[in-house]
């Protein structure tokens, strides 16, 4: 029987009770945590007006990963994944609750901001194998392609939103009130989690703690010795080092760049965002990876010349357009690759090469904002996004 294809396919993975419970409510969870980093990152700006600070902020959030994935990846083999999401989101709560609470108190300090974005990274470290690899038992084989572009568009439906939500609630209230938001969506999630009722959970084998070495260095092993696998990971490390780094660095964009403050740094979100969900949306439509791979390499070009154009303009509109085309190829690469890989690994690995997945995903823009802050403070922001744009192209 061959797969539903177009608006089929996207019915065909919502007749799932489980996946609509979860994807229903993932979206609010997603839409909190932009509202989180938009807000975290204007209120880093505030405080230091400083590129290096940006760089270190989105550091401290996101190297966590690069450092934990493997183990987390380990971590999310070894447990049953869906009581791990309700842990891992329950404590990404309590550290939204406790952002909101120093900003309230008006106590806040780049420190603070420092601490409570790594604390975040930790615990995402460990939430993203996790939720990445449940996807499988949500869903019947023949939705899992279409599942996993839902997955996205929920998160760019998010981005498309969040950050104008985000930019409104600061401007009205302030960072702390978004933190709020953040926390209450997170809870919202949680608890639809609990009602969740897997028919064919993934339920790991009992293993000494001794063995994780072992099987770390199994879950790498496998994504060298496996066809393609190696080639799609190169392909997105270049992307989140040299292409999704500039992100971290759109409020400096937006206030020295734009000049159009906060406002303008919610509408560049959002333009990355409508990218992000047409992209969603044609994924989503896709039953098949037949075809997938090329679309991919050729989005890393997209996403190369879309970063070099939107160095070359100081018209918020005409950098709306650059970071939207942006958005799109990022999409393309990183679900494409996730649709790839979904589709070729085995149950028992999946945690582990999902990890690298969200390691290089999460740790490679990290220490390209970094770098391209800490040169931004010495020759300007153009220079570094736009190298950062050729060596993807």
């Amino acid at each position: 029987m061959s797969s539903p294809t177009g608006i089929a396919a996207i019915v065909s993975a919502f007749s799932n009770r489980n996946f609509a419970l979860y994807a229903s409510t993932n979206i609010l969870s997603h839409f909190g945590s932009w509202i989180q980093r938009v807000a975290m990152g204007w209120l880093a700006w505030e405080l230091e007006k400083s590129f290096y600070w940006l760089g270190v902020v989105a550091v401290a959030e996101l190297a966590p990963s690069v450092v934990l994935a493997p183990f987390a990846g380990a971590f999310a083999d070894r447990v049953n994944r869906l009581r791990g999401i309700q842990g891992t989101q329950s404590l990404a709560m309590v550290q939204a609750i406790i952002l909101a609470g120093i900003a309230f108190s008006g106590d806040a300090t780049i420190g603070w901001l420092v601490g409570l974005a790594f604390a975040r990274g930790v615990i995402m470290s460990f939430n993203q194998p996790l939720r990445f690899s449940i996807l499988p038992s949500l869903v019947d084989r023949k939705d899992l392609s279409s599942a996993i572009g839902i997955n996205s568009l929920s998160f760019n439906l998010a981005r498309v939103l969040g950050p104008a939500v985000a930019a409104f609630i600061v401007a009205q209230w302030d960072a702390g009130t978004a933190f709020a938001v953040n926390a209450a969506s997170y809870f919202i999630f949680i608890t639809a989690l609990f009602f969740i009722r897997l028919d064919n959970p993934y339920v790991p084998e009992p293993r000494p703690l001794k063995n994780v070495p072992a099987e770390i260095v199994e879950g790498i092993r496998y994504c060298l010795q496996m066809p393609g696998i190696a080639p799609l990971f190169v392909l997105l490390s270049v992307v989140a080092m040299c292409g999704r780094a500039y992100a971290e660095l759109l409020p400096g964009f937006a206030d020295v760049v734009f000049s159009s403050g906060v406002d303008g740094l919610g509408w560049l979100h959002a333009a990355i965002g409508a990218g992000a969900v047409l992209g969603s949306i044609i994924l989503a439509r896709r039953s098949t990876v037949v075809g997938l791979t090329r679309t991919v390499a050729w989005s890393v070009l997209v996403v190369g010349l879309g970063l070099i154009a939107f160095t070359l303009t100081a018209n918020l509109w005409v950098g709306m357009l650059c970071v939207g085309i942006i958005g799109l190829g990022m999409t393309f690469v990183g679900v494409g690759e996730q649709q790839l890989l979904q589709n070729a690994v085995s149950g028992e690995v999946r945690g582990r090469v999902m990890s690298l997945y969200g390691m290089i995903s999460r740790g490679g823009p990290a220490f390209g904002a970094f770098l391209m802050g800490a040169a931004a403070d010495w020759i300007g922001l153009q220079i570094p996004v736009a190298a950062g744009g050729g060596c993807a192209a």
